[in-house]
């Protein structure tokens, strides 16, 4: 069964919402990057960069791609969360 995902955007990026403890899972929690931004236990990863790894490695691990939804807003309140920071 493939697991969903939601892709949020807004007129300038994107990011995929993923929970911390799927990327340690997957190993790549050290490898997203400060663009990507966090609130509570969900990680939205950038769309350039750290949603391409998450997406590659999940491919990886379970042979298939993650579904997902997009969800649109003009200006994302996601601009104001914390930025990743490494920490587990």
């Amino acid at each position: 069964m493939v697991k969903k995902y939601n892709f949020y955007s807004d007129g300038g990026h994107g990011w995929l919402a993923v929970k911390r403890q799927e990327l340690i899972d997957l190993g790549i929690i050290k490898k997203i990057t400060s663009y990507s931004y966090e609130r509570g236990n969900t990680v939205y990863l950038e769309e350039d960069r750290d949603a391409s790894l998450f997406i590659n490695t999940y491919k990886i691990r379970f042979g298939l791609l993650p579904e997902y939804k997009e969800k649109y807003i003009d200006i994302s309140p996601i601009r104001s969360y914390n930025h990743f920071e490494k920490g587990v």
